[in-house]
């Protein structure tokens, strides 16, 4: 039997994607926005940026769409079933990966382990590198056969990412010239000229490289090495993207409505409310974030301890806790966005259209929801995509200093954290360090350039400056 286990941070994602839907019907909806978000996905960067998030959200979803098997009892009565630990679909997915475990350390795409071992070998002890249970295993001699093996499935990566390529430009083609039926051939030309085709199909094209590469050599080898326990350092990578994922998205959406209740109220009232939220954020800022999350953490553990009764699962356990650090996160960096926003009113509650809303007797609220609300949303936005990066980051330096997310939960800081005497050893092991790496790399490079197409498409300022030069 099989039972959804919808976790906090499933829900999270379950409703990000509601409002994701609602605001693009919004954004069909309304012409002007409309245009400004062609406007970002005219650039070629925009595109491929975007592109690239999607995939790391796709992972982030399928990993957060959880479930429990009941499990039958074992000995003389069967009359009860014991609950497994919940699992996700990407679990499902990765789970050749997953039974694939070896010993201990092993190399990427390596036949044998990392270190020397004590063999018997024709009746007598020698030292030599052990093969591996998975890696490899089908090889004969992998000195011999090793490097032909993994060219031959690099062959067959590449000829099955081309043939998925052209399977989604013919696609293309048909949606391109429905397209262009229902709308005229002229506005179908208008569309495919301003839309930076090649730039989607080449790096359509990567992605489909990349995937194949991976799914074929991961078919014989461990892609990315193992770590200690002999876990595919793949596996714990994909499964680290839905951590940074939660923290860049739950964290930003935490500090959005705080900071822009509280910019606006002080920078339009101004007085007394605007000396007391001056001094809330102020009082806030001047707290050691590093201090007040690990305090903050700390005492989450203890209570998660203390009620073991109310998490049954140690994902349950680890899904809390990480849902509470990011409210932590958001509570105590609101201040920047808080003071922009703060200024940002001041200007414009001295413009004629509020003062004119003011002697025609417009009520606050009004004049807070419809006017000067709606002026301040591309710099929220704008900050928004822009902090998501760094949030990620600093996922990875909370748990590096050991006040993260919990240890049992696969992020990019354990990653780091647990490469930290990886590097010290001889030799040294550098595989679980380059791969953490490597995938945050893709997904703040990918959040940062997707940040300024979204700043240069809604900042009036560098619109305005644009069109003057």
């Amino acid at each position: 039997m099989i039972d959804l286990v919808p976790l906090p941070i499933d829900l999270f994602f379950y409703a990000i994607l509601i409002v994701m839907g609602f605001y693009v019907r919004y954004v069909m909806g309304n012409p002007p926005l409309r245009e400004t978000w062609t406007r970002v996905f005219r650039k070629p960067i925009a595109i491929s940026s975007a592109m690239v998030l999607m995939c790391f959200i796709l992972v982030a979803l399928l990993d957060s769409v959880h479930f429990r098997t009941l499990e039958p009892a074992s000995g003389a009565s069967q009359a009860k079933s014991t609950l497994s630990e919940p699992k996700s679909v990407l679990d499902m997915l990765l789970k050749p990966l997953a039974e694939s475990r070896e010993r201990t350390y092993s190399a990427p795409l390596s036949a044998v382990g990392f270190r020397k071992e004590t063999l018997q070998r024709d009746g007598a002890q020698v030292r030599d590198y052990p093969r591996l249970r998975f890696g490899g295993a089908h090889l004969k001699d992998p000195e011999q056969e090793l490097t032909t093996d993994v060219v031959v499935l690099l062959l067959k990566a590449l000829a099955l990412g081309a043939g998925l390529l052209a399977a989604s430009m013919a696609l293309g083609s048909i949606f391109k010239a429905i397209w262009a039926k229902e709308d005229g051939d002229q506005e179908g030309a208008l569309h495919s000229s301003s839309f930076p085709l090649k730039t989607f199909y080449g790096t359509l094209f990567a992605i489909y490289l990349v995937v194949c590469v991976l799914v074929e050599l991961s078919s014989g080898y461990h892609v990315l090495g193992t770590d200690q326990t002999g876990n595919s350092v793949l596996l714990i990578a994909l499964k680290s993207v839905r951590t940074a994922m939660v923290m860049g998205t739950l964290t930003t959406l935490v500090i959005m409505p705080i900071a822009l209740g509280l910019g606006v109220t002080a920078g339009y009232f101004r007085g007394w409310v605007d000396e007391l939220i001056q001094y809330v954020y102020t009082v806030v800022a001047s707290v050691p974030d590093v201090l007040l999350i690990a305090a903050t953490v700390l005492m989450l553990q203890v209570f998660i301890d203390s009620h073991a009764q109310i998490f049954p699962s140690t994902l349950e356990r680890s899904d809390v806790r990480l849902l509470f650090l990011c409210l932590i996160l958001g509570l105590t960096s609101f201040t920047g966005l808080c003071r922009l926003i703060r200024g940002e009113t001041l200007k414009i509650r001295e413009l004629e259209y509020i003062q004119a809303a003011k002697a025609f007797g417009v009520s606050h609220t009004r004049i807070l929801w419809s006017h000067v609300t709606p002026n301040l949303m591309h710099l929220v936005l704008i900050n928004c995509v822009m902090q998501f990066s760094g949030f990620i980051l600093s996922e990875a330096v909370l748990s590096y200093v050991g006040v993260g997310v919990d240890t049992n939960t696969a992020s990019f800081g354990v990653m780091i954290n647990s490469a930290r005497e990886e590097l010290a050893a001889t030799p040294v092991i550098w595989w679980t360090l380059m791969s953490a790496f490597l995938f945050m790399f893709l997904l703040v490079i990918s959040a940062n350039l997707l940040a300024d197409a979204v700043r240069e498409a809604f900042d009036p300022k560098a619109i305005n400056a644009k069109r003057g030069a």
